[in-house]
C-alpha cells in the first residue's frame, strides 16, 4: 500500500481536469500506458470519478477450485474486496480483460456505493448493468456480461499491483474517470498533475473561447508564441480564471 495520502485539495483539483489532460500530462513525464484500455463508464455521470485505487485480482478459474459453493467462504477474495475497500477510494479489477463472464454485479456494487467508495473499475464484464448505471457512483466495465465471476474468474489477492486494461496500477495510485475513461496516476506524481492539469484546462478553456471568436490554432494550440501567451494571462485577469 502506497503511503501516499490523496489530500482533500488535490482530490477537488482532479476533479475539475479530464482524462485527456492528465494523459498528457503524463505523456511529458514519458508514461504512456497509463490510460486503462477497454472500458467505458455504464452510465455516464455529471461528476469526475477520483480516488485513491484498491485493487483485486483475478485469475482463470479452475474448475475443481470454483464450485458455486466457494461463496459461503466467508474469506472469497471478491466478498473481502467489496467489504474492505476504504471510504472515498476506487476498486480497481483485473480481470486480464476476460469479460466472458461478470467480475461484479449491481448486488455486490450498491454495496461498495454504500460503504462509500469513489467508484469502481474493471477491464472485465459486470451483471446487472442497468442497476449499477442507476447508482451514483461511477461505475467503469468492458460490457455487460450474465454469467457468474466464477465461470472463468478466481479472485485471488487483494491490494496488490495489477493490470487493468493494460495499464499498471498500485495500490494507492490515483484514478481519474470521465466520460472518456480511466486514467491512472502514478500516486507520486498525483499533486503535481493535479497543479499542472489545472493550469492546463485554463488554458484550453481560453483556447476554446478564442477559437470560437475566429482564431486559427497556430500558435495558439499549443501556446508557443509570445503574443498570445500574453492574450491568456489577460485572459486570466479579466476571468479570474
Amino acid at each position: 500500500m502506497s503511503e501516499y495520502i490523496l489530500s482533500d485539495a488535490t482530490r477537488e483539483k482532479l476533479k475539475a481536469v479530464s482524462t485527456a489532460s492528465v494523459a498528457t500530462a503524463l505523456y511529458k513525464r514519458g508514461l504512456r500506458s497509463q490510460f486503462v484500455q477497454g472500458v467505458t463508464p455504464i452510465e455516464r455521470k455529471p461528476v469526475i470519478m477520483v480516488g485513491q485505487a484498491f485493487t483485486l485480482r483475478y485469475i482463470p478459474a479452475r474448475e475443481d477450485r470454483n464450485p458455486i459453493t466457494v461463496f459461503r467462504n466467508r474469506d472469497h477474495k471478491q466478498r473481502v474486496a467489496i467489504e474492505t475497500c476504504p471510504e472515498g477510494h476506487v476498486l480497481v479489477m483485473d480481470a486480464r480483460k476476460n469479460s466472458r463472464a461478470a467480475t461484479a454485479g449491481s448486488i455486490l456494487i450498491t454495496r461498495l456505493q454504500e460503504r462509500g467508495a469513489a467508484g469502481v473499475v474493471s477491464d472485465g464484464g459486470v451483471r446487472d448493468a442497468a442497476g449499477i448505471g442507476a447508482l451514483d457512483m461511477p461505475a467503469y466495465f468492458a460490457c455487460p456480461s450474465a454469467p457468474t465471476n466464477l465461470t472463468h474468474h478466481e479472485a485471488i489477492d487483494i491490494n496488490v499491483p495489477i493490470s487493468c486494461g493494460d495499464a499498471p496500477v498500485f495500490p494507492g495510485d490515483v484514478v481519474l474517470g470521465d466520460g472518456d475513461g480511466v486514467m491512472i496516476i502514478p500516486a507520486h506524481l498525483a499533486d503535481e498533475i493535479a497543479d499542472e492539469c489545472t493550469d492546463m484546462e485554463s488554458y484550453e478553456a481560453f483556447v476554446l473561447e478564442t477559437v470560437k471568436g475566429g482564431a486559427g490554432i497556430i500558435g495558439l494550440y499549443p501556446g508557443t508564441e509570445e503574443d498570445n501567451i500574453a492574450k491568456y494571462n489577460a485572459w486570466r485577469e479579466r476571468t479570474g480564471r
